[in-house]
């Protein structure tokens, strides 16, 4: 073979080896959506089914986002870390995003949760979604499950214009912490 031709040859399986790649970064970012995508669904449904009056906060909202988060506190400090989704309900358009969590204080123990929060306007949704979040005080809601005779109090007010459902294992949580947690766009699904 001459020279120009193993260059040429050379070149044709650089960029196949490219295209490949870049097939297998768009494959893994699809499944990671999916996966992202089925979760919040499924928090959702948990959601609707402690708190019935949720589904209609969250269709009649200006947007909602749903984030899975897994959080581990040992002595005298903790850290956590989730992914999720913002959708606008206007346009349905999804912006996928990650959170981040540090607390201080005494404890241990590892702890699996879901966030929903909605959105009254298109500007407070907007805000969290394109500015990023930071949450440093804490919001406490009083909740009982039905079984034992209560009212579910539902979602509380982490802000003007945005309320917030914090679900665990056992339902829909009896305090809501958000302490120290940072809220942002992840640079890879979007």
């Amino acid at each position: 073979m001459q020279k120009p031709q193993v260059i040429i040859v050379a070149l044709v399986c650089a960029f196949a080896f490219l295209a490949h790649a870049d097939d297998d970064n768009s494959k893994k970012k699809a499944e990671e959506q999916g996966e992202i995508r089925t979760n919040t669904q499924k928090i959702l449904q948990r959601l609707y089914k402690a708190q019935p009056a949720a589904r209609g906060a969250v269709a009649n909202g200006a947007g909602y986002a749903v984030f899975s988060n897994a959080g581990v506190k040992i002595l005298f400090a903790g850290s956590g870390k989730g992914e999720g989704v913002a959708v606008d309900n206007k346009t349905k358009k999804e912006t996928f995003m990650k959170m981040v969590e540090l607390q201080a204080g005494l404890g241990f123990g590892v702890k699996k949760f879901s966030v929903i929060f909605v959105f009254d306007n298109d500007k407070v949704r907007d805000s969290f979604i394109n500015s990023g979040w930071e949450f440093g005080g804490q919001a406490t809601a009083a909740a009982k499950t039905a079984d034992k005779g209560g009212s579910m109090a539902g979602a509380t007010s982490v802000s003007d214009g945005v309320w917030m459902y914090q679900m665990t294992d056992k339902g829909l949580a009896a305090e809501i912490t958000i302490k120290g947690t940072k809220y942002y766009k992840d640079g890879d699904l979007n």
